[in-house]
């Protein structure tokens, strides 16, 4: 039996269904981890999204299971460790959401850049002030990207396409690969990317090193009137320390896809903050890529399990 206890695509279902094996599809199943617990005791393979924590106490409850697919490309929610250690093979759509959340991006620079919702309710409210609304280009400003990786590089593919300035910093990259030669992209350390960014767009990892990597020291040392954009996940920012960024006008404002927690608790620190603009975690859910990421991972489970259709 295949378990996919969080949402999945109909495509995605429907390729599962292919391979001949029973699929229970709850996507709230999730929420009542007993009840995951009774069913897993049957399965052969798990499905998940970024809710249900596959750890050592739930896959204890699966002597049975063989691999799970996780339906994005974070793996937070799931301890590699516990999974060799159970030998549960793990299939993940790397990759497939790169093109969405590159493009979110640049229409967060946009966004900041043009401000067109901001004009658009001046002219709703009977207002015509051209002055204020003009904003500025992308053209000559120079993007800063920590993290580059299948994400940082399109982004930075579509920034050079814009006539802007790339630099990025990744420990995982060489100055003289033909992806980072061919767009342009200058390597600097992490502390040089900050302080060269007109936009400084987060694309890291969340570890140790990465953690709160934005608070007020490395704030102060990004240029005054700078702008953030965070699509990686909300661990890297010190979010206190931005709220204060923005309302001191150092940074002129930011654009947050990810938070800590998620959802923002009713009374967190960045709501209500001016010039900042916070989405709910849909950078990479585009139809295009959601319809992918079901297909691409159900064929892996599918063939981790040895069934086709």
């Amino acid at each position: 039996m295949i378990i996919v206890c969080e949402f999945i695509t109909p495509g995605g279902l429907e390729r599962l269904e292919q391979g001949g094996l029973e699929v229970l599809y709850d996507p709230n199943l999730w929420k009542d981890r007993e009840a995951l617990k009774a069913k897993l005791a049957g399965a052969t393979a798990l499905v998940v999204r970024n809710q249900t924590q596959v750890n050592a106490d739930l896959l204890a409850a699966a002597p049975n299971l063989e691999v799970v697919g996780r339906l994005g490309v974070g793996l937070d929610n799931i301890v590699q460790p516990d999974l060799k250690t159970y030998g549960v093979q793990l299939y993940f759509a790397r990759g497939i959401n790169a093109n969405g959340v590159a493009e979110y991006v640049l229409a967060a620079m946009l966004h900041m850049a043009r401000n067109i919702a901001g004009g658009a309710a001046h002219v709703a409210g009977g207002g015509w002030n051209r002055g204020a609304f003009g904003g500025f280009e992308l053209a000559g400003k120079t993007l800063g990207l920590v993290g580059l990786g299948e994400v940082g590089l399109r982004v930075a593919r579509r920034a050079r396409a814009f006539g802007m300035q790339v630099v990025a910093s990744d420990p995982m990259r060489l100055a003289w690969e033909s992806a980072v030669e061919d767009l342009e992209v200058r390597l600097v350390a992490t502390p040089e990317v900050l302080g060269l960014a007109h936009f400084l767009s987060l694309h890291a990892p969340f570890t140790p090193e990465t953690r709160e990597l934005i608070r007020a020291e490395t704030i102060a040392s990004m240029p005054r009137g700078s702008y953030l954009i965070n699509t990686a996940r909300g661990e890297l920012i010190h979010q206190a320390d931005l709220a204060a960024a923005l309302q001191s006008g150092h940074l002129a404002g930011a654009v947050l896809d990810v938070v800590d927690p998620e959802p923002l608790p009713a009374e967190h620190v960045l709501r209500g903050v001016d010039n900042l603009w916070i989405t709910p975690h849909v950078a990479g859910l585009t139809a295009e890529a959601q319809e992918a990421v079901g297909l691409r991972v159900a064929e892996g489970v599918l063939r981790a399990l040895g069934v086709g259709g």
